[in-house]
């Protein structure tokens, strides 16, 4: 399958060259040539499926199944920032840089980063919000040749690869709450979508095209961008970002859109690529008459507030016993506002991204009690390290700068290999376990805010790889390493091993993110 810009000015690349991408070189995002049509029998042979198969099959769709390990791919939903830190800290062949910004998310967010003091985890602190984090990034991607040398990557909702994953979530959803796949036509089920910058609603709404009787309702905070652009066709900026108990959803610039637009104008690169700078340049476009039709027959929406979040929170409280995370409730105060009207209307699922133990503000504003696990608790007791990103600095430079230093690090003694820079978005339901020697990477979806994070992956374990001898510029790269308070034996393979011996162990793949990663180095050996 190949994948092309959604500005129509980049040339089409195959999955592997999109999964290894964030923007495209022309400022667009990657999107499927076509979209494979799924019929009853499909859908019907899938409704029986687990969750890990299902996103096998429909990965399978856009990847081929013969880059697939069949017994390798696994997902839970996951809370991408802390959990990817978690996963990887210490491990021998992965280094992570998170940009989180300062201010923006909880106090419990900021410490799952920064109290993680192992030598391959870096966190700096932006003063600034999600929009404007976005800004280095996308001028980052713009440099063709420095993405290429580096082989940078966004594991955000920016890259392709993300989104499919969380086209499965729609199909699970769907196949749980069907009352029946035997009738004709098939029932149709509504979806409600809390989002910020709009991944998982550019997944719902290609689910949609590819045969899924899902009615999708995207549900806001009162950074309603979204919900004004549906309603009436006006995608333009507020004066500035209203902080709300849902801070993983105070998003200004819903990226995801431009892939939604793009669907919906029936690939229409030239018409998306003049609305797309037009809004660059101006923060302001009003969508074409056609277009908004197309938007608002395929997705209604909802802005929420936060008494409106509290208020839910407590009434799911008293009627289920269960907490909600305020970006959860987002979505449930939609469906308490039809359950209210006592509207017909069919089956309904609320996706719900977040634990509400990261939330205590909002949960003590909802005037209920949290019981904070012990190991929250234990965060606010332990030493934490962040590296300040401070309004006036050159953000982009120092982004440049670290990925160079640590590449030119890791050049100087460790297994060459994939180095990967990872943007990760908040709320993005992610799905992605790595399961490895000593090595594992579980996700538990909680909401982290948008943070930037930079992974390098340098042997993934096949037994033909080999470690290099150490480099004549490892002093140099010593001095950098100092420089950031890195360990001088990241020049040498962290499981004690002489330079040249064999990589131990196989590391297996196990979601869609990782899976390219290894048939990569699979073709390496060859």
């Amino acid at each position: 399958m190949w994948y092309v810009s959604t500005r129509g000015m980049a040339p089409r690349i195959d999955f592997k060259e999109a999964l290894f991408s964030g923007y495209a070189p022309d400022g667009g995002l990657y999107m499927p040539e076509e979209l494979p049509q799924l019929g009853r029998e499909t859908l019907h042979e899938w409704s029986t499926l687990s969750y890990p198969s299902l996103v096998k099959e429909l990965c399978s769709l856009f990847i081929g199944p013969e880059l697939i390990p069949r017994d390798d791919l696994n997902g839970t939903s996951g809370d991408t920032g802390s959990a990817a830190i978690e996963s990887v800290q210490g491990a021998k062949n992965v280094d992570i840089i998170v940009l989180l910004p300062k201010g923006h998310c909880t106090k419990i967010q900021e410490l799952q980063m920064t109290t993680v003091l192992r030598e391959n985890v870096h966190v700096f602190g932006v003063e600034g919000n999600s929009d404007e984090l976005d800004e280095p990034i996308k001028t980052v991607f713009a440099d063709v040749a420095f993405v290429k040398k580096h082989n940078l990557m966004s594991l955000n909702s920016i890259n392709w690869s993300r989104v499919l994953v969380q086209i499965a979530h729609h199909f699970f959803a769907y196949f749980r709450c069907a009352p029946s796949l035997d009738m004709h036509p098939l029932s149709p089920v509504e979806v409600v979508v809390p989002t910020g910058a709009a991944g998982n609603l550019a997944a719902g709404c290609i689910a949609q095209k590819m045969g899924l009787p899902i009615h999708l309702v995207v549900a806001v905070n009162s950074n309603d961008i979204i919900h004004r652009t549906i309603q009436w066709g006006d995608f333009s900026l507020s004066k500035a970002v209203k902080p709300t108990l849902a801070s993983a959803m105070d998003i200004q610039v819903p990226y995801n859109m431009e892939r939604i637009f793009w669907l919906l104008s029936g690939s229409d690169s030239q018409v998306i690529r003049a609305l797309m700078e037009q809004f660059e340049s101006t923060k302001s476009v009003s969508l074409p008459k056609e277009l908004h039709s197309k938007l608002s027959e395929a997705v209604t929406s909802q802005s929420v507030s936060d008494e409106a979040i509290t208020q839910t929170m407590g009434r799911c409280w008293q009627e289920n016993q269960y907490l909600l995370c305020p970006h959860s409730a987002v979505a449930v105060s939609c469906h308490y506002q039809q359950v209210d009207r006592q509207q017909p209307s069919p089956p309904r699922c609320c996706l719900a991204p977040a634990s509400a133990a990261k939330f205590p503000e909002a949960v003590r504003a909802a005037r209920l009690t949290l019981d904070t696990p012990a190991e929250i608790l234990a965060l606010e007791h332990k030493e934490a390290r962040c590296t300040p990103m401070r309004k006036g600095d050159d953000w982009t430079r120092m982004l440049r700068d670290t990925i160079e230093d640590l590449s030119q690090q890791w050049q100087s003694g460790l297994p060459v290999g994939l180095s990967l820079v990872v943007l990760v978005e908040h709320c993005a339901w992610c799905i992605l376990e790595l399961a490895g020697p000593g090595t594992k990477l579980l996700c538990d979806c909680t909401s982290t805010r948008y943070c930037v994070m930079t992974l390098k992956v340098w042997s993934l374990g096949f037994p033909k790889m080999q470690t290099p001898s150490p480099h004549p510029a490892a002093a140099a790269a010593a001095a950098a390493a100092k420089s950031l308070q890195l360990c001088p034996t990241l020049y040498h393979p962290r499981d004690g091993s002489p330079p040249g011996s064999p990589v131990p162990g196989i590391l297996q793949a196990r979601t869609l993110e990782w899976v390219a990663i290894s048939f990569s180095n699979r073709e390496s050996e060859k």
